[in-house]
Parts: structure tokens; C-alpha cells; sequence
């Protein structure tokens, strides 16, 4: 049977995610050292899973308002506000999502029409531009460079702008190279975008791992917030992958049509998880500076031992991912990664997963334990050595 007669053309032609290919290979071996996966290595702070545990105890297992539970919007804008200076109506401008993905995928499907251009920063979280392409509108690739600290450039803004650009996707701090964009970069890309009448998705979901300094929203720029969708959630900061939460914050004639788009699709999220983020709102900020305390000590040792082994690696201002280039091992991303793993069970992620201008590095995570960072790292080294 013909099934390929059957399917959406775009979808079939969608390479599958790199990052996932290897994180399936991994599940096939044993005695593999994974650096591979975005997710913290720490359990949902124990008050947090307590307040989930009791809203099962006390039955709140029915369906919650499409927008997620007025308690959480409310405590979803106070802590954009008091963080970021961000302000936004909890009945009217904030939409809980079963996570950042969600949110991500139905804030494009409602900006984008076919035929419209999608600007899309490169290397950068995998799934932008296949859900871009879902929509039928055209993603438009930007290439940042290691020598701007993976910082998206005006001047490479403006060069990929045409009559048909609409919408760009910013996301900082990046995943997979770590890279921030501070108040002055961010307002140079805000001056482009208003020449152009564009408008902007800021995926900020690693927005309090940042070291050194805060992060800063582009939507807190003047003029910015009638013209951003904000994308965050609570995978990162919380350490609550599996609860599968996160949100939207933006002007409300844009959120009232990703309301409705998410009442067909999902219609409300899990009612536990809402229960267990309001108290990660109210009382999870410890938890935060706790973990973030760790991953910079992390950050301090992989990025040190990768210059140690002659990866030049970029310094990471935020998240948890470094992005060592691998060019000098003439080795391809992909060679390296697979020989990498055969030969010492290191798992990495191919840089060119995270768009072309990814080739020639690998994607490091340190969101995992000291020891199991020291014996990847003794791998690797010894890998590198046998080259």
C-alpha cells in the first residue's frame, strides 16, 4: 500500500530531529555517557511536586479554563513583571500551554500565511523551521557567527529582510550555543524590526539561567511589547520537563486567536502540573538560584577542559549547552559524534542539527552531575588523542 499518497507533502519531506537520533541510538547502547539532552538533571523541587500531589489528594482532576487557571495567569504575570518589567492582563494576554512547544507551534500557525517569510536565526532550537514550513510560509535562515558570540546581528537582520518578511524568531538566551543578547544588541534588532512593521516571537525559555548578568525581554524595549509573543515556561528554571507547562504572553488580539487555536488542538492543559507551577511561581526562586549556582560551575569546567583539549569553545552566557568547534579534528559533525560514541559511549548532538552554520561543532550539555561530566570529558580527551 501506497501510504506516501496519503500523507501532507510537508511533512514528509521534514528531516527528523538530529537531536533525537541520537538520543534513540543512546537507548540502543550500553555504558553510554550521554552530554546529549537539554534537561536538568536535578527533580522538581519537592514543594513544587508536593502541591501536585496534594491537588490529586483533594481531586482537582477536572478540566481547567482553556487559558490555564486565573491563579497561575496571575502568578505568570507578576513574575514577568517583577523579573523582567513585562506587563501583560492575565484574563486577556497570557495563555498557559502543555510547554514551550506548544506555545512556540501555535504562535506560528497563527502569525504565519503562506507564502510569508519566516526569519530565523541559526544555530538555533530545531523545531522553528520544520513548524514554519508546517504552516506553508517560507523560512528565512540567518546565519550568526562565532566571532559575534552567536549574537544575531542587525546589519544580518537587515540583509535577509525582503517585501514578504513578517515575523522573526529570536531566541536567547540559545540553545544550543549559549549565547545572550544583551539591552543594547536587543535594541538594535528592535530598531529593525519597526522599521520593517515586523513582528517577533521571543522564545526566552532559558531566560533565568543566565550568568553574570540578568536576562534582559526584547518586549521590554520601547515600543516592543505590542509586537512580541513571549515563549517561556517552567522545563528549565523549575526542573519540570515532564509536567509539560509552559505559556505565551503577548498582545491580546494576537493571544485571543492562539486561545483559540489551542481550545481545537488541546483545550486545556494538565491540571496537576498548573497546581504545581503556581507554587514553583511563588515560592521556587531559591530553587533557581540554587541550580543555576551549579550549571555555572559546570559551565566553568566543560568550557575549560574543551580549550584544555584544543576545541576552541565559545563562552556560554546562559542555558546550559556549549558549543565547542570540532573543526580542528577534520572531522565532519556527524563523523565525529558517531566515532565519538562507538569508540568511548559519549553521546553529543552534530552542530549541524541546529541549522547548517551549526557544521564544525557539537552541541555539549552540562546539565548533568559532576562525575558524569569528569568521565565524558576524560573520554573525549582520550578520543581525541587517538585521532
Amino acid at each position: 500500500m501506497d501510504y506516501g499518497r496519503y500523507l501532507n507533502n510537508t511533512i514528509s519531506s521534514v528531516k527528523p530531529s538530529g537531536i533525537r537520533k541520537f538520543f534513540d541510538i543512546v537507548n540502543e547502547m550500553e555504558d553510554v555517557i550521554s552530554l546529549s539532552v537539554g534537561e536538568p538533571d536535578f527533580r522538581t523541587p519537592w514543594h513544587v511536586r508536593q502541591a501536585g500531589i496534594e491537588s490529586l489528594k483533594s481531586g482537582k482532576t477536572w478540566y481547567t479554563p482553556n487559558r490555564g487557571y486565573k491563579t497561575l495567569r496571575e502568578e505568570i504575570s507578576a513574575f514577568l513583571n517583577r523579573k523582567y518589567n513585562l506587563t501583560y492582563n492575565p484574563d486577556t494576554e497570557i495563555l498557559v500551554t502543555v510547554g514551550g512547544s506548544e506555545a512556540l507551534d501555535v504562535a506560528i500557525r497563527c502569525l504565519a500565511n503562506p507564502e510569508d517569510e519566516i526569519l530565523i536565526h541559526q544555530p538555533s532550537f530545531v523545531c522553528y523551521e520544520p513548524l514554519t514550513a508546517m504552516t506553508g510560509a517560507k523560512p528565512v535562515i540567518i546565519n550568526t557567527k562565532a566571532e559575534n558570540s552567536f549574537r544575531l546581528k542587525p546589519c544580518e537582520l537587515e540583509e535577509s529582510i525582503t517585501d514578504k518578511s513578517k515575523v522573526l524568531i529570536l531566541s536567547y538566551p540559545n540553545n544550543p550555543t549559549g549565547a545572550i543578547m544583551e539591552k543594547e544588541d536587543l535594541e538594535a534588532i528592535a530598531d529593525v524590526v519597526k522599521k520593517h512593521d515586523l513582528f517577533v516571537i521571543s522564545d526566552e525559555i532559558y531566560s533565568e539561567l543566565t550568568y553574570g548578568q540578568n536576562h534582559v525581554s526584547i518586549a521590554s524595549l520601547d515600543g516592543m511589547a505590542e509586537r512580541t509573543v513571549v515563549i517561556n515556561g517552567f522545563s528549565k528554571a523549575y526542573a519540570m520537563t515532564g509536567w509539560r507547562l509552559g505559556y505565551a504572553a503577548g498582545p491580546a488580539p494576537i493571544l485571543e486567536q492562539m486561545t483559540k487555536l489551542h481550545q481545537y488542538c488541546i483545550m486545556s492543559v494538565p491540571t496537576t502540573a498548573q497546581w504545581a507551577a503556581i507554587e514553583a511561581l511563588r515560592n521556587g526562586d531559591s530553587d533557581i538560584e540554587e541550580m543555576r549556582s551549579d550549571y555555572e560551575m559546570r559551565r566553568r569546567l566543560v568550557v575549560g577542559r574543551f580549550n584544555e583539549m584544543g576545541l576552541t569553545c565559545f563562552e556560554p552566557k546562559g542555558a546550559f549547552y556549549c558549543f565547542p568547534s570540532i573543526k580542528s579534528t577534520g572531522l565532519t559533525s556527524e563523523e565525529f559524534c558517531t566515532r565519538l560514541l562507538n569508540s568511548k559511549g559519549v553521546a553529543v548532538v552534530p552542530g549541524d542539527a541546529f541549522g547548517e552554520c551549526g557544521e564544525g561543532h557539537v552541541r555539549v550539555s552540562y546539565s548533568y552531575s559532576l562525575s558524569h561530566l569528569k568521565e565524558a570529558l576524560k573520554r573525549i580527551e582520550e578520543f581525541l588523542k587517538e585521532l
